[in-house]
């Protein structure tokens, strides 16, 4: 993680770019359960793999195992369709809905590693109202923890990475957000673990807000958290 933080409230930023999954909705117990069915029919260690595979593609998890016999893009499609099949439990992180309800159309986005389908899919399980751009695992050859995801959002929103925010809850992304040039805020509602980081962390988006300037520019404002 960079050793340099850099702040993130009370300075007025050109947009924000979320994070999905872990970072505005709580998919985990879903993501899990498809994972680990799919690490027990390849006889992989689940509790050594499971921590592997979240924050990033799919077909760049599989791919990076080097399981012999196995194709990586029928078995990352397999696992998509097994995942649009269960989103069950999947809801909001504590806050978000309001959160993103109150920020203007065209400052924000999502940048997620889920293919289109499923981001779609969760997020409207999730009660997650979807922004003007949205980029996904479909957009990019390069996922998280490269920074072309974000580099990318931040074109779509006709912003300059550097006058992002990106909030991320995962090394891959932060590492990715970093890469962008963004400054990153680190969401750990659904941490059990504590993260190592310098960025500033956020418990969830209760006791946070948002003042718009009047340029269209974005302030975060920390209250509780």
């Amino acid at each position: 993680m960079s050793s340099s933080p850099r702040p993130v409230f009370d300075r007025s930023f050109a947009a924000f770019l979320f994070d999905m999954d872990g970072t505005i909705i709580n998919s985990i117990p879903a993501t899990e359960r498809v994972w680990t069915r799919w690490a027990l029919k390849h006889g992989l260690d689940v509790a050594t793999f499971l921590p592997t595979m979240h924050g990033v593609r799919g077909i760049d998890t599989i791919t990076r195992l080097g399981l012999p016999g196995v194709d990586p893009v029928t078995e990352a499609k397999e696992v998509e369709m097994a995942e649009l099949e269960d989103v069950d439990g999947i809801v909001p992180i504590d806050g978000a809905i309001a959160f993103l309800s109150a920020l203007p159309a065209g400052r924000w986005g999502i940048v997620t590693s889920a293919p289109v389908a499923l981001a779609h899919r969760r997020l409207a399980a999730a009660g997650i109202p979807l922004p003007t751009v949205i980029v996904t695992a479909d957009d990019i050859t390069k996922g998280k923890p490269a920074p072309d995801g974000y580099i990318l959002g931040a074109g779509k929103l006709g912003v300059d990475p550097a006058d992002c925010l990106v909030f991320e809850d995962v090394p891959a992304g932060i590492l990715a957000g970093e890469g962008a040039g963004a400054h990153v805020a680190v969401m750990t509602a659904t941490h059990h673990h504590p993260i190592e980081t310098s960025h500033p962390r956020l418990k969830s988006y209760e006791g946070v807000t948002t003042r718009v300037n009047a340029d269209g520019t974005l302030v975060l404002l920390q209250g509780d958290n």
